[in-house]
């Protein structure tokens, strides 16, 4: 079997018994970024399937079926089947969230449509956000859903995204707390660990998620601008 990856509209092509290399460096060179390995990534097509390995010594990757219904965290030293037409993979190197797809000649799986559980405002699974979490997440994830062309954004630091918000520092934190927490109790990988690495990854983390899932997409961004126009009317910033 046979694979294109598609990194902002350049393609690599992976055919049987070959090893496409992704990182800093190697056949596909994503940017120069100090944050990110020589090689961190590598895809292949043996034994009639197409990997997706993590050679990398600490960063993650985040992998989705097209339509958010599947997604794994890609840890170092794991490695992954691609099973979908279409598979996307999301990592961070510092404070910067790159994005490329992986398509397959032919799919050895097709997924089938899942109907949508509404409970709340937002669900995932059976668990809901608050509206205040929905914020905070479209916040975080802003500068990704707005890039337009897949490849490279940014995410934003806990303070300019409260400002975006218009919300006091420690009201983003605690929620940013309570959202982690909550999704990690849904089992959901890379939101929690030693102090350092809350302080580093989560937000990436939390951003790769919920734009994998498709929790939020470009459409939720009037919200933001709907919740800074709240918060200018008397009474409205908290």
């Amino acid at each position: 079997m046979s694979a294109v990856v598609d990194f902002c509209g350049e393609t690599y092509r992976v055919v049987e018994g070959n090893v496409l290399t992704i990182g800093r460096e190697g056949d596909l060179a994503i940017d120069d970024n100090p944050y990110l390995h020589r090689r961190f990534l590598e895809v292949s097509s043996s034994g009639g399937l197409v990997w997706l390995a993590n050679v990398g010594g600490s960063l993650s990757a985040t992998v989705a079926d097209e339509a958010g219904l599947m997604q794994a965290w890609l840890a170092p030293g794991a490695r992954l089947p691609l099973v979908f037409a279409r598979t996307i993979v999301w990592f961070t190197a510092g404070p910067t969230t790159y994005e490329f797809d992986v398509v397959l000649s032919e799919s050895p799986f097709q997924p089938s449509p899942a109907e949508p559980v509404e409970v709340g405002a937002t669900t995932v699974g059976r668990m809901a956000l608050t509206p205040d979490q929905k914020l905070l997440i479209v916040a975080l994830a802003e500068p990704v859903l707005r890039r337009g062309n897949r490849g490279a954004g940014t995410i934003p630091s806990s303070a300019v995204a409260a400002e975006r918000l218009g919300w006091r520092l420690t009201k983003f934190n605690r929620k940013l707390d309570n959202v982690c927490e909550k999704l990690t109790r849904a089992g959901i990988r890379g939101l929690h660990g030693d102090a350092e690495r809350l302080a580093t990854s989560r937000r990436a983390r939390l951003v790769e998620y919920a734009v994998a899932t498709r929790l939020v997409t470009a459409a939720d961004l009037p919200l933001l601008d709907a919740a800074v126009n709240a918060g200018q009317s008397p009474g409205g910033r908290s």
